[in-house]
């Protein structure tokens, strides 16, 4: 069913990442003009994001008609595999946003979880986007709750899960560099969006950074790359010690931003700095082996990649963090990581680079769909 009206008078609210979770939603790569040779190394890392939650969490992957066997055949069997049609494989994004209610009465009887189904407009529609048929992704949230026979919260304004985080206490990050871009939601003022998101999140206070990660085009500045929420009052920020580098004065810029800022409880931020690796560059091999046909955007040589260990996964009981063969940074990414999450097992994703080539990585094939 689909529940009209504002959903904060009914008192749901998004839960933050690392509240309990009955499942994990991730898609199945295989677009030629977005993931190379045949989609071949991006499936395999996919399998091994959902392997690895899969011993924590449930996972479901879902699938094309075309390619359920094969994604079916490399899944360990644990892991549900359902027939979904896609147009590329981002859940974070093109998923539902899932929120939950705490009864105050056993006599309650309105559903524990709901979900948020945003209109999808493949990161910027005709300006920009990353595809220009994205009809099938912008009904998948649709399509997943009626699945779970979850109760829809229809929403006409233009979002992706990456681009919001939540402390689960009333505070969002995201980034103006997105939200506030013109391919989303052109005929709404920040202070609209702003009322959009405290009715449905259930939160009181929008903290805006004014960019995400250098080199994020793709998503015009996801949060989720940027900084995140590792538990109230406490963040991770995407960090480097390089003036050099283009990502330093968008650090500089988030961090000054944070320092000031209170979240919705009114305390100051804790912030810890995550160094980003590289600068790391798609290669002519890489390039090579992709099959543009004039759908998706061009993905070109030496062209930078929007790597961070920021964009990882919060499962139950541990941390699934992408790793990018830069071994300083990703040993010290699993030092930081296991310092903030002293209660989490760390899993490092040693393909996640070939997630990266496609345009995002662990946090954004991800969906959590919170326990009741």
């Amino acid at each position: 069913m689909d529940l009209k009206g504002t959903p904060v008078f009914h008192g749901y609210r998004m839960p933050a990442e690392w509240e309990p979770h009955s499942m994990c939603w991730i898609g199945w790569p295989e677009r030629l003009d977005n993931w190379r040779d045949n989609a071949i190394h991006g499936q395999r890392a996919f399998v091994e994001v959902a392997t690895a939650i899969s011993k924590f969490e449930p996972v479901t992957v879902c699938a094309s008609a075309a390619q359920w066997a094969n994604a079916r055949s490399q899944l360990p069997k644990s892991v549900r595999v359902i027939e979904m049609s896609l147009n590329d494989s981002w859940l974070r994004d093109s998923g539902p946003t899932f929120v939950v209610k705490e009864s105050k009465s056993t006599s309650d009887s309105e559903a524990k979880v709901a979900g948020i189904d945003w209109e999808f407009n493949s990161y910027g529609g005709v300006d920009g986007g990353c595809y220009i048929d994205w009809s099938f992704d912008n009904l998948l949230a649709s399509k997943i709750l009626d699945v779970e026979r979850v109760p829809k919260f229809k929403h006409s304004m233009i979002l992706e899960g990456g681009s919001i985080h939540v402390d689960g206490e009333g505070t969002c990050l995201t980034t103006e560099e997105c939200l506030l871009n013109k391919n989303r939601n052109p005929h709404m003022s920040k202070e609209e969006i702003e009322d959009e998101l405290k009715a449905y999140l259930g939160v009181k206070k929008i903290v805006w950074l004014p960019r995400g990660l250098y080199g994020d085009e793709d998503t015009n500045g996801h949060i989720d790359n940027m900084c995140c929420f590792v538990k109230p009052g406490v963040v991770l920020l995407a960090w480097t010690d390089d003036e050099s580098d283009p990502q330093y004065e968008r650090s500089i810029e988030a961090y000054s931003v944070l320092s000031s800022a209170t979240d919705a409880k009114g305390r100051k931020f804790e912030i810890i700095k995550l160094h980003i690796p590289g600068p790391l560059c798609m290669t002519a091999e890489e390039e090579a082996g992709l099959v543009q046909v004039g759908e998706a955007k061009a993905r070109c040589v030496d062209s930078v990649l929007a790597a961070s260990y920021i964009n990882f996964y919060i499962a139950n009981g541990a941390i699934i963090t992408p790793q990018f063969g830069d071994q300083k940074w990703d040993d010290e990414a699993v030092r930081v990581l296991s310092h903030t999450f002293p209660d989490h097992q760390i899993v490092r994703i040693k393909s996640a680079r070939d997630i990266l080539l496609g345009g995002g990585n662990v946090h954004c094939i991800t969906q959590q769909q919170p326990a009741a």
